[in-house]
């Protein structure tokens, strides 16, 4: 009776990996036999921005680094103080990093040595008030600021040129889908995937330091008008 349990229990195990194979060959067959097409459309539209993201720098040098964090901080809170007043309550202003590294006299024929320090703290303001920039530009660099990093339009509530730029992507990727189904001499199916992605292109600004150094008349700022593109990807089955 033990020897054909035994017998028995062999016998399941060869059948058993015999038909996981056979599952597996019919789901191989049946993957393989889906023709498909993939097409990936592309679109966009512009449309004028309605945030802007203003990053300035207050650059200090001394001999000691008490020295050079004790002039940072009272520049930088004349800087915040003018930078308030300016925008009330059309932002917000944060701080956007802090460093203060030491500066050496690295001449070829001497040993690099400690001759100065150097802080800085930038300043970090986001705002819907477009038309504030330039003011806040200047009222920025008349209490200290002496660097502009960077001033970045872009879009916040892009909701519409989205739609529209993933519409004009879409009618892309069918056009190609279609050209390429018939230039193979088939026909197009059913819609088995589509994926989209679409992300605004922010339009970048900057002022180097030589211009804030002579920049004594208001200053002009002109946003332009922000890319938003698409990208999707269909999957067409092949009838």
């Amino acid at each position: 009776m033990m020897l054909r349990l035994r017998a028995a229990a062999i016998s399941l195990a060869i059948i058993l990996p015999a038909f996981a194979a056979a599952a597996s060959a019919q789901s191989d067959a049946s993957s393989t036999s889906m023709r498909t097409i993939e097409v990936d459309g592309s679109g966009e539209t512009r449309t004028s921005p309605d945030t802007a993201d203003l990053d300035l720098a207050i650059d200090t040098q001394a001999k000691t680094a008490e020295e050079a964090a004790t002039s940072n901080a009272a520049l930088a809170t004349k800087v915040i103080d003018a930078l308030k007043a300016k925008l009330g309550d059309k932002g917000k202003i944060t701080t956007g990093g802090y460093s203060l590294d030491a500066q050496y006299d690295q001449r070829p024929v001497e040993k690099p040595r400690i001759v100065g320090y150097n802080a800085q703290n930038s300043v970090t303001i986001h705002t819907g008030a477009l038309d504030l920039v330039g003011a806040l530009i200047d009222s920025a660099i008349a209490a200290g600021a002496n660097r502009v990093n960077s001033l970045n339009f872009s879009v916040e509530n892009n909701l519409s040129a989205r739609k529209e730029a993933i519409t004009i992507a879409t009618r892309d990727a069918n056009a190609q889908a279609e050209a390429l189904a018939s230039a193979l001499g088939v026909k197009l199916g059913k819609v088995l995937k589509a994926t989209t992605v679409s992300e605004a292109r922010p339009i970048p600004m900057r002022m180097g330091r030589a211009m804030l150094a002579t920049a004594s008349a208001p200053t002009p700022v002109e946003p332009g008008e922000v890319t938003v593109p698409a990208t999707v990807s269909l999957t067409f089955e092949i009838e």
